[in-house]
């Protein structure tokens, strides 16, 4: 039975603060041990809290993560002052009737050729651990916060917290 990775400690305020985050930053390792970043669509986090992306089949990162499936997904939400980082196992799926599952009309603007294009392809990660940074998000409070550790010198607070998940 696959793992539920939302049923541990924090995970659930984890998942609360990335739901609507529109981009992650997915890192993977290349062949020389450097790490590679890029921007990808937060598609869908599934029941079990596994994280899904659309992605082109022959793509530099599928064949990195076919090599080291070790990734790192990071979320920003500055205007709420969110920051959520997930490390986790991926793996690249062509299963067509999830790729028709997960598939909506905006995913276009990268797969011109639609959801039957044989180059789509899906990358879920399973994730094993993150951390979450949880900042007051009130315009007001931040300034108040901003303002305070200017005369105070102590810095706002911000809830921090690792999360294990799997």
């Amino acid at each position: 039975m696959h793992e539920n990775h939302r049923d541990h400690e924090g995970a659930k305020k984890l998942f609360e603060l990335i739901k609507d985050v529109k981009v992650a930053m997915m890192t993977t390792v290349d062949t020389d041990g450097t790490l590679n970043s890029r921007p990808m669509w937060n598609n869908d986090i599934d029941p079990n809290g596994d994280l899904w992306f659309f992605t082109k089949l022959h793509s530099p990162k599928t064949a990195e993560i076919s090599r080291d499936n070790q990734v790192n997904l990071a979320y920003s939400d500055p205007s709420s002052q969110n920051y959520v980082s997930v490390a986790g196992k991926a793996e690249v799926i062509r299963d067509q009737a999830l790729i028709d599952e997960k598939w909506n009309a905006s995913l276009k603007t990268w797969f011109p050729n639609g959801k039957d294009d044989p180059e789509v392809a899906l990358i879920r990660v399973c994730p094993e651990k993150g951390e979450y940074w949880d900042s007051p998000n009130a315009t007001m409070l931040h300034l108040y916060g901003t303002v305070k550790a200017a005369l105070t010198g102590e810095s706002p607070k911000t809830e921090t917290k690792k999360v294990g998940l799997s």
